[in-house]
């Protein structure tokens, strides 16, 4: 069988995958230390992540060969179970830094928040898709996406704060480029301000030992505040005054990135690997600037920056917009995802505990991950495909989006031009016949 068969779709998402990848085994090999003097092998972490990515690969195959108009069904299947599993995880859910994010089933366990992002993008492209007006989207559209949203939002806010944000950001994004009101949005964004400043506020002003974070959902203040107060402490110290171990992974990452210099370590030979608790994970692009340099890090940004314009490109060519809004949205929540995490690795923002799509080591949020890989693939080849059956007038780059269906504008041609030559052919035989 040849490759073209197995590896279809959009070549350039397949190559930003395989890249993406191979960078994980590297960096995981080199970043898991600590991993490897827990488990006592040298080799059980890059195995077990080896077989994480050979398994996510295959689920790239199998869902890119899943017609994109079946992901329509999405909604109705995963946005209530997400909720129910949400609803478990917050009761009963396994609990890392007293956080329950966790549902564990033997030795699998995976993050329900994970499968509720994809099943709230793609209800949003649904929504945007089945509301698009001649002049933007309905208005209602606003609302139903706000429901959804807001429901989500708040199922997963108490137990991660980023993941929620990230999810609304991305929402929002999505309303943006789907010609929602902008009145509407202004709105939003006025209302999102308020109610940011009043949460700082309370985080600021509230003590420490305040019964306030014994209410029930508000148990993260106290994790919040602590990270909030780290990182906007801007106090400068003296090299004997400064302490590594407060705040030691901020630190330690600080530490990776001045002493890489322009061209790294090399890989493999990370030091502060054995300081970070998680290299590996949370803080992995620190540990590839320091191993890879400076130019390393930058290979690695483009790449994701790449998977935007091409996600940009297959939107462009989609005949319909479900597919166009859909393919968009999982490339802003994965690249969104990336810019986030290297913010935090370079103390650019407060900590979080969002990892590195398709780099940071991981179980099923990295076979989630690859799912969307495979929905942006399969949406690749319906682009493909309806752009070699368009209108041959329309340009190679031109956007083919919202253009009128080649049938139904054929059907149209057809009954305003036959009508006229029906006529003109049945005056003729009558006057051949008094001749």
């Amino acid at each position: 069988m040849k490759s073209s068969q197995i590896f279809k779709g959009d070549k350039v998402i397949w190559v930003i995958f395989f890249f993406l990848c191979i960078i994980s085994l590297v960096e995981v090999f080199s970043a898991a230390s600590t991993l490897s003097y827990k488990s006592g092998s040298f080799w059980s972490p890059f195995i077990k992540q080896a077989c994480f990515l050979a398994l996510g690969t295959l689920v790239v195959v199998g869902v890119h060969n899943i017609p994109c108009r079946f992901f329509k069904v999405i909604p109705i299947f995963f946005l209530p179970v997400c909720c129910i599993l949400l609803l478990v995880t917050s009761f009963f859910g396994g609990s890392t830094n007293d956080a329950a994010r966790w549902i564990e089933f033997g030795v699998l366990r995976f993050q329900p928040s994970e499968l509720a992002k994809g099943a709230v993008i793609t209800s949003v492209a649904l929504i945007l898709a089945r509301m698009q007006r001649k002049d933007g989207a309905d208005p209602r559209a606003f609302k139903y996406i706000m429901w959804i949203t807001g429901i989500f939002f708040l199922l997963i806010f108490t137990e991660n704060l980023s993941t929620a944000a990230l999810l609304f950001g991305v929402v929002f994004l999505m309303m943006f480029i789907g010609r929602v009101p902008l009145i509407l949005l202004g709105k939003l964004v006025g209302i999102l301000f308020a109610m940011l400043l009043f949460v700082v506020l309370i985080i600021k002003v509230v003590p420490k030992d305040s019964a306030v974070f014994e209410l029930p959902g508000l148990h993260r203040l106290s994790t919040w505040k602590a990270r909030l107060e780290k990182h906007s402490n801007d106090k400068e110290l003296s090299a004997a005054e400064f302490d590594v171990e407060n705040n030691a992974q901020v630190a330690h990452a600080n530490i990776a990135i001045a002493s890489s210099k322009i061209r790294g370590k090399g890989p493999g030979n990370s030091i502060e690997r054995d300081f970070l608790s998680q290299a590996f994970s949370d803080f992995i692009f620190a540990i590839v600037i320091e191993e890879l340099g400076i130019f390393g890090a930058i290979g690695v940004v483009l790449l994701y920056v790449w998977l935007l314009f091409r996600a940009g490109r297959i939107a462009s060519r989609c005949e319909r917009n479900f597919p166009a809004f859909l393919v968009m949205g999982l490339a802003l929540l994965l690249v969104s995802q990336a810019v986030l995490n290297m913010m935090v690795a370079t103390g650019l923002f407060p900590v979080t505990g969002q990892p590195l799509p398709l780099i940071s080591r991981g179980g099923t949020s990295t076979l989630v991950t690859c799912a969307y890989i495979g929905m942006m693939l399969s949406v690749s080849r319906y682009a493909r495909s309806a752009k070699e059956h368009s209108d041959p007038f329309v340009a190679e780059g031109e956007s083919i989006k919202g253009v009128v269906r080649q049938d139904e504008k054929v059907a149209e041609a057809e009954i305003v031009e036959e009508e006229p030559v029906a006529e003109e052919k049945e005056v003729t035989q009558e006057v051949s016949f008094e001749v």
